[in-house]
């Protein structure tokens, strides 16, 4: 167990670069993970770590050792739950992260029922904008909504979120409904910026051929939440451009409006991503298969 423990402590000081970060995740003294890393070292007889004032990084040896013990670990992990649904189902705790939107208006509706039937498992949910580093900050699984960078990760495809234009009732009645991409000229954009300064896109449609364009549109405001370009709207800044869940809500009760149902934004894919591991704890592979499930309704394929 020692030696398990150690290997453990091995692989989060790899994922994060950092002695005081594994530390801190693992709720250990910085001291006891620096010396199960040069216990661990000394059995193994080669250096895993290369060790500056400024940084940690894996050695050769190191980076091939890390691959291995992650296999190992995981196969572990996976033995050891095995028998665990006879003997009162699913057990663990469980990270995930998410955009708030789908967790507000999807996920934690229908989550009471799930944790009731596995009540051993322990949830720790994130709903942020921030696209986190799932290894990094030890998540299990994270889903994601638009398109996905080069990663080693592993990407599940769950189908794509349709996209409607919409501005407030209020903001209609001042302004006027906009029947053409003319008329946008005469309108204001709610812009959605994640890094606040950058160049606003515009207006985004697709034209005949399915192709993305953009089409540039005045905009007194810019949020980098999708809680305030919301929010924006409601208050009646201008037009904004979401998911059909998000808004859903918010039509039916009339506070928006639908525009230019003919030029909507290109689908927005969304995927479950996880670790490339070869086998995946029994716990995630469950909320994984849930989560998916959960999302079926709500995306186009």
């Amino acid at each position: 167990m020692e030696q398990l423990q150690a290997m453990r402590i091995y692989l989060r000081v790899a994922e994060l670069a950092s002695f005081s970060q594994a530390a801190e995740q693992l709720g250990l003294p910085k001291a006891s993970i620096s010396t199960a890393v040069q216990q661990l070292e000394g059995r193994l007889g080669t250096r895993l770590l290369h060790r500056t004032t400024r940084k940690v990084q894996m050695t050769q040896d190191g980076q091939a050792y890390y691959e291995r013990c992650r296999d190992l670990l995981a196969d572990m992990e996976e033995l050891q739950s095995m028998f665990q649904q006879a003997e009162g189902g699913l057990s663990g705790r469980l990270r995930v992260d998410m955009p708030s939107g789908v967790a507000r208006h999807i996920v934690l509706p229908a989550l009471p029922a799930f944790l009731a039937a596995h009540p051993r498992l322990a949830l720790e949910l994130s709903s942020t904008d921030r696209r986190v580093d799932l290894v990094r900050e030890g998540f299990d699984c994270v889903l994601r909504i638009g398109t996905l960078g080069d990663s080693s990760l592993i990407a599940r495809p769950l189908g794509h979120f349709r996209q409607i234009n919409c501005a407030s009732a209020a903001y209609l009645a001042r302004h006027g409904t906009p029947q053409t991409l003319d008329d946008l000229d005469q309108h204001q954009l709610i812009h959605y910026q994640p890094t606040l300064g950058s160049k606003a896109l515009g207006f985004e449609y697709q034209d005949a051929d399915g192709q993305p364009r953009y089409r540039a549109m005045p905009g007194a405001l810019s949020v980098n939440n999708t809680d305030a370009y919301m929010g924006a709207c409601l208050a009646g800044f201008g037009l904004i451009q979401v998911p059909t869940v998000g808004a859903a809500v918010h039509l039916a009760s009339g506070a928006l409006q639908t525009v230019l149902p003919d030029y909507p934004a290109p689908p927005m894919p969304v995927s479950l991503l996880y670790a490339n591991r070869r086998q995946l704890p029994r716990r995630v592979q469950a909320f994984m298969h849930w989560l998916a499930e959960l999302m079926q309704p709500h995306l186009a394929s």
